[in-house]
């Protein structure tokens, strides 16, 4: 037989392939993914060079690749960065080894019905004020690292106490609410912006940041527009544009909130 693959072949296919795969989601959209396919089409050269026996072409693109990996950590820092902060945060969720788990799941549902019905209520009164809002609800992913910049409030969820803080004159509206562990962490927080160019325009920083934390974290994030009145949901990068209160409290009663 001319190929002979191995269980371990297909392991790192498949590895080889999960990893461009979450690149792709990552890059998508940003000015970064034309830059990434000039240096892919680069490599298929290369390696097309290579099989044909060209030395001289092989030698040129394996200078420019080896110095371009380098460069590659320089041009690529912010999806780096990214890209570690998904494996990190995204998929490895803080570890609950206490048996009381095993025997809450009851009142952790209530607790997350009654905390969804607190955030849409909020939402709600807002958006009828248009008072705008920036709401992030936390499910694995830790948002301790994103409350250093604000102020730690550790309060139980209540949809007057939202309205209060992003009231137009109080002194906490600017930034981002964090909710988790059924509590809301902290208030004005600063979050990452994103730098996708396919956000619509019409769309402000509020919105931007609402992406950029779904890009960072599996957080949902709940904006509602100042302008509008419209309520916003963002989900790994999904935009989910002037949904109803309804919409909103089977989002969040659907999703496995902390």
């Amino acid at each position: 037989m001319l190929f002979q693959i191995s269980i371990l072949d297909i392991v790192d296919i498949v590895l080889v392939a999960l990893i461009m795969f979450q690149l792709y989601r990552l890059i998508r959209g940003t000015a970064a993914f034309s830059i990434f396919l000039a240096i892919f089409l680069i490599y298929l050269s290369w390696l097309v060079a290579k099989t044909l026996n060209m030395e001289l072409i092989t030698a040129l693109l394996g200078q420019v690749i080896g110095v371009g990996v380098i460069a590659l950590i320089v041009v690529f820092q912010p999806e780096v960065r990214r890209f570690l902060l998904v494996l990190g945060n995204r998929y490895i969720s803080r570890s609950r080894f206490s048996l009381g788990r095993f025997f809450s799941s009851v009142k952790d549902e209530t607790d997350t019905a009654g905390m969804a019905q607190e955030i849409v209520r909020a939402c709600e009164s807002m958006a009828a004020k248009r008072t705008g809002a920036l709401i992030v609800i936390g499910r694995k992913s830790s948002l301790d690292i994103y409350s250093e910049g604000g102020e730690i409030l550790k309060s139980r969820v209540s949809s007057e106490l939202l309205e209060t803080i992003f009231f137009k004159n109080a002194p906490l509206h600017d930034g981002a609410v964090l909710i988790e562990g059924g509590q809301i962490l902290a208030a004005r927080c600063p979050l990452p912006m994103s730098d996708q160019v396919s956000i619509p325009p019409h769309f402000g920083m509020r919105h931007r940041a609402a992406v950029g934390m779904s890009e960072h974290t599996d957080s949902i994030v709940v904006v509602v527009s100042e302008e509008t009145g419209h309520i916003t949901v963002v989900i790994t990068g999904e935009i989910r544009e002037n949904i109803t209160p309804n919409e909103l409290r089977n989002v969040l009663l659907t999703s496995k909130l902390k």
